[in-house]
């Protein structure tokens, strides 16, 4: 719970975030202080979750060695171990869990955790040289949500894995993407391709099956309140902790003016979030804006509360059907659990 108690709007926030402040909070999100591989729960149905945790405890520096030849026996030959790790998988099968097990469990000195748009958000901040420097030498950088959604970020992002490969650094990364078909059907992957087959060499890709877990218990759509529910609510929070209020349409034209690298900033102390007057997207820029708000709202486990469309059906089919087809269902599946939550 935060410190203050009442009522207050997204959309007169204008945070800011400095560079330091952004390595700072190169860290899990607060759900994953504490997943270790230990607390990893596999699925018996896939048989692929448990084989990943085995890969993964390995590439962190646990588990048992390769087994070594006899005095007649040739030992077998390991494959080279590439410098990443890259945990392909639908939603909610436990890759950032995972990803962060990696984090707390290797004994490195240096090491960083951040979303993909952390990063790039930093290059932005920073620079790129400096962005290189601050990472040179780290022993390991977990990139959670690993997409390319545009030709820039795909250099920028090839650039700063390359030069900190050559130095020693190793990756661990989560997608809904395998690294080859990173950016297709975004932009002209094909103009591409050579960055994208570089990025992908770097990585051995493990395979996660199974079901959502934010599904498994919940069959249904996010909820939507009347407005006499969502007031009652939002006055109940408020009394507790800090509830925002704000119409959708207001936070939406907000979250234009407000870098997606400051958004952590934008929810800082709130302990539920409000939203009025819930519409469909017609503009593909502007519902990448959500997910991407949405993602911090979600990772903070901040609950919403919400009237109008459910939250779930703000993306149309024609974007369902796009190039970020998989981020907006990931954006669903966490509007389902927040409103539930």
């Amino acid at each position: 719970m935060s410190a203050a108690v009442g009522v207050v709007h997204l959309v007169d926030r204008t945070p800011q975030l400095s560079g330091p402040e952004m390595v700072a909070a190169l860290v899990p999100p607060p759900q994953f202080t504490t997943a270790r591989f230990d607390t990893y729960r596999a699925d018996p149905a896939y048989p692929s979750q448990q084989e990943a945790k085995d890969l993964l405890v390995r590439f962190a520096g646990g588990g048992p060695a390769p087994a070594r030849g006899g005095l007649f026996r040739r030992a077998k030959r390991e494959p080279a171990p590439r410098p990443g790790v890259y945990l392909d998988g639908g939603f909610g099968v436990g890759k950032t869990h995972l990803l962060a097990a990696i984090y707390h469990d290797m004994p490195a000195r240096r090491k960083y955790f951040g979303s993909f748009i952390e990063y790039t958000a930093l290059v932005g901040a920073l620079g790129y040289k400096n962005t290189v420097e601050l990472f040179r030498g780290a022993d390991l950088l977990c990139i959670d949500e690993f997409e390319l959604d545009d030709p820039g970020d795909t250099m920028v992002m090839t650039r700063l894995l390359g030069e900190l490969v050559t130095g020693g650094t190793r990756f661990a990364a989560t997608s809904n993407t395998p690294p080859n078909a990173l950016g297709e059907g975004r932009f002209a992957a094909q103009d591409f391709l050579r960055e994208i087959h570089a990025m992908a060499e770097r990585f051995q890709t493990i395979r996660i099956d199974g079901t959502d877990y934010r599904q498994r218990a919940v069959d249904g759509h996010a909820v939507s309140l009347s407005t006499a529910e969502y007031d009652a609510a939002i006055g109940d929070a408020a009394a507790l902790g800090t509830a925002t209020d704000d119409r959708f349409e207001d936070l939406i034209a907000h979250l234009a003016r407000v870098h997606p690298s400051r958004y952590i900033r934008l929810i800082e102390g709130v302990d539920t979030v409000g939203l009025r007057d819930v519409d469909v997207f017609t503009d593909q820029s502007a519902a990448l804006r959500f997910v991407a708000f949405i993602d911090r709202v979600y990772d903070a486990q901040i609950p919403i509360r919400a009237t109008g469309v459910s939250l779930d059906g703000v993306f149309p089919e024609e974007m369902l059907s796009g190039g970020y087809r998989k981020k907006y269902l990931r954006a669903m599946s966490r509007l389902v659990a927040s409103t539930l939550a």
